[in-house]
């Protein structure tokens, strides 16, 4: 028996230790709802559990992106909606101008004002169309969809022009004007072709007369080249007219529609990729879970295992350091 070094009390001291260790950590897991709370506690498992934590926060961001992209393709979408809507009233209005039962002048001047409103409305809609700012339908959208949690995953959308002009229905006008100049005491007048501007090309005429001379200069241009077509609005102003009016405007219906067309393609699609990020988000979240967060369950009999055997060695220790009073017995 010696008394320098107790040894079953030192023994019993680290054990008593290490068993106030464990029940420290089990209890700050329990509180933390994590068993990796630093680096030492699991330094492989922290690394892979960063590396999908990016992941994980990437998905659900672009699972938001898609649908802020959702949210711009319904707003152009509910415009085009509307600039529907008016393509078919103007359709009807021309309908209605094509029957000759409207022969007072006075009717198809009403029904062409109507139009002409309902030209300027589509211009209107496509020039104040946006989204954050971003004007959608006048052919300045160019847009990248960053649809995913790593670099390069987008989509590309582009929406073309949907005002009046582009899709020639645009406001009707008459040009019968004509302009005389005078120049070092020559005079020249340039007289505008045609009473009316309807069709798709038109020409433009001057003439210069040097009197003294008697010579006479004739320029002549044409607006369009040859295969080119340019409109001058949706013209109902008589029965051949109204006639003509019905066919640009279907055409005008049927380029809205494909362009409504493509844009429900790309809000089903926007709508399948956020199912798929949410998807593997959750997937990775749970593998995640596994390696980070605590299962409160086994960490509870954990830290009752701990907090037995933490009192066991406390009392253990207690008896320990009675053994070198043993001694003293035997000095009496």
């Amino acid at each position: 028996m010696i008394i320098n070094n107790n040894i079953p009390a030192m023994n019993t001291h680290r054990q008593l230790e290490m068993n106030n260790n464990a029940q420290q950590e089990s209890m700050e897991k329990l509180s933390s709802g994590m068993q990796i709370n630093r680096a030492g506690d699991d330094a492989a498992g922290l690394n892979i559990s960063e590396k999908m934590r990016a992941q994980i926060n990437g998905l659900d961001q672009a699972s938001n992106n898609a649908q802020d992209s959702i949210s711009l393709v319904q707003t152009a979408e509910g415009a085009l909606d509307e600039t529907h809507d008016i393509l078919q009233r103007m359709r009807e209005l021309s309908v209605q101008s094509a029957n000759d039962t409207n022969v007072d002048e006075g009717d198809r001047e009403a029904i062409q004002a109507e139009v002409d409103q309902l030209a300027e409305e589509i211009t209107r809609i496509s020039e104040n169309t946006e989204f954050n700012t971003q004007n959608l339908l006048d052919d300045s959208f160019e847009g990248t969809f960053h649809i995913g949690a790593n670099e390069g995953q987008n989509i590309e959308l582009s929406i073309g022009d949907m005002g009046a002009e582009a899709l020639g229905v645009g406001t009707a006008y008459e040009a019968t004007s004509e302009t005389e100049i005078e120049i070092d005491g020559d005079t020249a007048t340039f007289v505008e072709a045609g009473d009316e501007m309807d069709g798709t090309e038109a020409a433009t005429s001057g003439y210069y007369t040097d009197t003294d001379d008697a010579d006479t200069l004739v320029l002549a241009s044409e607006q369009l080249d040859e295969g080119d077509t340019g409109t001058a609005g949706i013209d109902v102003s008589g029965q051949g007219e109204a006639n003509d009016a019905i066919e640009t405007i279907n055409d005008a219906i049927t380029s809205v529609s494909e362009q409504r067309s493509d844009l429900g393609s790309v809000q089903n699609r926007l709508e399948h990729t956020i199912s798929n990020l949410d998807n593997a988000s959750e997937n990775l979240s749970a593998a995640e879970s596994r390696i980070r967060d605590t299962d409160m369950a086994a960490e509870m009999m954990e830290q009752t295992r701990a907090n037995i055997l933490g009192q066991a060695s406390q009392s253990m220790l207690a008896q320990a350091n009675q053994q070198p009073q043993n001694v003293l017995q035997l000095l009496q």
